[in-house]
């Protein structure tokens, strides 16, 4: 589209961000100079998965499989708030400890039958239910898997002991009473009002023995993992290094998991592109123009995609201009998304579309855009919102000013985003320039990015992924109101006793039609609150080995490491 046109339709206070988003896209990396060059794939649908499956007869036995980890695990307690809030964490987690069910590739649960023989709703009112254990699962101390366990991750996790630093009580809140069935394989969980998810509960189950006291809680995880009960242990961590390795453990009473050794280094994807071209790891991720120009031709590869519970967002703070809602409001309307997007996607194989919905993704069966007007670049009305925020303008590509100070904000970016993110904000801060607010790009240290910035709250603006915020009721965390000193997953502490209703309501509300319904109408909320401004959904391009088997682009499948090995 030609940026004259474009400029005069939307007048002349949009003029400058255009330019500026045309000037970025031209000149973002995408070994394709200035137009996108790559050829654009739909986004995968809704059970799809990419991942060379294999039956286990035709992957070797033994090898080595190496891949790359973001940062170092010092929190191994998946419970714990510094343990559940990185991603690589849960999933290596649950390789060395009972995860009852997995998700399959369209987000369905399915129990492991190496954990139990069945597990059920047994009673309605209330809802109980009943789990019959494999009785063949122990702990790496010997002790048989019992309701013990169950019982110790409830009282620690359900959040009415501030000793516990919990990560999300979502579930755990609502059990009332844990026992043991009509056997020792046997437990019963029964909750004081109806809870749709519960699948999602002790996935993975941690051992009572390792978490009988907040000290054992919080710190007795730290730099190590002290009870296992999965086919895999750690062999070395090796924290000089930046290495950890997962090997057999020969106690496991199920199929041996195929490869002799997984090892993960930790590296920055920057990094990991280039230790995938030297043959140092064996997986990397594609999905950036700079990586996937560098990867999509490399010796003996293939690209797998699929597309994960994954979103990519703007979100704003709580604190000074922006505990205004109107401001919130004029700074999403401001945006113009399918601009930013695009920068974003600049040399992706895989099109990115604007996601109008911060709770379901697209490829989930109930997802609607609830983005409505919220999300709608309309300079005019972002402008007469901090018109009526009593935000006057100052003129002259100035800043507006209320009560003699300017509207000036601070969007803070780790050192380590990428080049094309970096393209996103500085298009996004022209935008927001163009209606008279001035957002300045502050670089941190990567390692204090989430530690000293995001996760206390101080930020004005800022943009991170959320992933696996699934099955829905675990957003809850994600926008729920702070108690005490506990944000959950909220670090902007917004939110409303409304939106708190209706996704407590929903997570409770076990016909998945009326349950869509109500997360939907949570999700319109958010929108208006001015919480977040949802960009895409981040589909997974990942750089493979050839001959790699059971392992790449998962979508909304739980990864098994068990399985990972190398094709015969």
């Amino acid at each position: 589209m030609d940026a004259s046109t474009t400029a005069r339709r939307l007048g002349r206070a949009a003029a400058l961000a255009v330019a500026v988003v045309l000037a970025v896209t031209a000149c973002t990396s995408g070994g394709g100079g200035s137009a996108d060059s790559v050829a654009k794939s739909e986004p995968p649908r809704q059970d799809s998965q990419d991942i060379n499956a294999k039956p286990l007869d035709q992957v070797k036995d033994g090898g080595e499989v190496r891949l790359q980890l973001d940062q170092w695990i010092t929190q191994w307690n998946p419970l714990q708030v510094d343990g559940g809030s990185y991603t690589d964490t849960v999933n290596l987690i649950r390789a060395l400890e009972p995860s009852l069910f997995r998700t399959d590739a369209s987000g369905a649960f399915r129990p492991d039958p190496d954990y139990l023989v069945e597990a059920k709703v047994t009673s309605t009112s209330p809802q109980v239910i009943t789990y019959k254990l494999n009785p063949k699962a122990k702990w790496s101390d010997g002790k048989p898997l019992s309701y013990l366990d169950f019982k110790a991750d409830w009282q620690a996790g359900n959040g009415k002991d501030p000793a516990y630093n919990i990560y999300d009580p979502s579930g755990y809140e609502l059990i009332s009473a844990v026992e043991q069935g009509a056997d020792p394989s046997e437990v019963e969980v029964t909750f004081s009002e109806p809870y749709a998810d519960w699948q999602n509960l002790f996935r993975p189950l941690i051992p009572a023995a390792g978490i009988a006291t907040p000290d054992d809680f919080n710190k007795g995880w730290v730099e190590k993992v002290p009870i296992t009960a999965g086919p895999l242990k750690i062999g070395v961590a090796d924290k000089t290094a930046q290495t950890i390795s997962l090997v057999p453990d020969p106690a496991w009473w199920g199929t041996r998991a195929k490869l002799d050794k997984i090892t993960f280094r930790v590296m920055d994807k920057a990094a990991s592109i280039q230790a995938y071209l030297n043959n140092e790891i064996d997986f990397a991720s594609a999905g950036t123009a700079t990586a996937y120009g560098q990867l999509k031709n490399a010796k003996d590869t293939v690209i797998r995609a699929a597309s994960p519970w994954d979103e990519v967002h703007i979100s704003f703070g709580g604190t000074g201009a922006l505990a205004e809602q109107k401001v919130r409001q004029a700074l999403g309307k401001a945006l113009d998304r399918s601009a930013l997007i695009k920068i974003a996607n600049n040399g992706v194989p895989v099109e990115f579309k604007p996601l109008g919905n911060h709770i379901i993704m697209p490829n989930q069966a109930s997802y609607q855009d609830n983005s409505g007007d919220w999300a709608t670049f309309d300079p005019a009305a972002a402008k007469k919102l901090l018109d009526e925020a009593g935000w006057k303008e100052s003129g002259g590509g100035q800043p507006r000013t209320k009560d003699g100070k300017p509207l000036e904000l601070h969007w803070v970016l780790s050192d380590g985003t990428p080049q094309a993110q970096l393209d996103l904000a500085t298009a996004a801060a022209a935008m927001w320039q163009a209606v008279g607010v001035k957002v300045s790009l502050d670089k941190v240290a990567a390692n204090d990015y989430f530690a000293k910035y995001v996760t206390p709250g101080k930020f004005d603006v800022a943009s991170w992924r959320n992933t696996d915020s699934f099955p829905n009721s675990k957003s809850l965390a994600n926008f729920r109101l702070p108690v005490g000193d506990n944000t959950f997953s909220n670090p902007s502490r917004l939110g409303t006793p409304e939106i708190d209703g209706l996704l407590k309501k929903a997570a409770g509300t076990v016909d998945p039609a009326e349950a869509a319904k109500l997360y939907n109408q949570a999700d319109a909320k958010i929108w208006e609150l001015g919480h977040t401004v949802e960009l895409y959904q981040r589909p997974a391009v990942m750089a493979a080995r050839k001959g790699l088997a059971n392992y790449g682009a998962f979508g909304l499948a739980q990864e098994d490491y068990s399985k990972l090995g190398w094709e015969k």
